[in-house]
């Protein structure tokens, strides 16, 4: 696939690029995407933070929940409801979670929720990005809909979209649903494209 044309043909391309990274590249990009990040003033004043485990090659933030357990501030993890949505459910070092439908551990039903809107920093997997901020997600549109969400409050927070170095994509277009991000974060860079 030389000259990809649609959406699905670019995620396909950047998957396959973030899942031929090795162990130790992963591992390497983790750490260093934690070292940047824990300087950042955002990472700093944020009482309460979403995070995700990673799936599919996606870069691992946590290295950096660990950071931020360890500062004792309040982390979450998504879980995706029946209205395609997502709930923030509090998460606490050694809890079981479950796998849900995709196979992506999640907590259990009874974690306390934080509403999306009262997040103050939340960190969403990416699966392409340009430096102008637009992204490719995997195509459920789970944050799409939780943040566009017009029946709810104003979220106060910053989304930071997280994604290895190997998946910018300078072509790719924003679509009319897509939520904007605040910015974007590699292992390398973090790129502010709404101060």
């Amino acid at each position: 696939m030389d000259s990809p044309q649609t959406r699905s043909d670019i995620r396909r391309l950047l998957r396959a690029r973030r899942r031929a990274l090795s162990s130790v590249e992963q591992q390497r990009a983790a750490v260093q995407l934690a070292t940047h990040l824990a300087g950042h003033l955002w990472f700093k004043q944020a009482q309460h933070i979403a995070f995700y485990l990673p799936n599919d090659g996606e870069i691992d933030p946590t290295p950096l929940m660990q950071l931020a357990l360890a500062q004792a501030k309040r982390c979450y993890l998504p879980v995706v409801t029946g209205r395609g949505l997502l709930q923030f459910k509090r998460y606490l070092p050694g809890q079981r979670l479950k796998r849900n439908r995709y196979g992506i551990a999640e907590p259990r039903p009874g974690a306390p929720v934080r509403p999306a809107w009262l997040i103050d920093l939340t960190l969403l997997p990416l699966v392409g990005y340009n430096h102008q901020g637009h992204r490719l997600g995997m195509g459920g549109g789970y944050y799409d809909r939780t943040f566009g969400n017009t029946g709810l409050p104003r979220a106060i927070g910053r989304r930071l979209g997280l994604a290895h170095s190997c998946q910018l994509w300078p072509a790719l277009t924003a679509e009319h649903w897509d939520i904007p991000l605040h910015a974007i974060a590699t292992e390398h860079q973090t790129i502010i494209t709404r101060p």
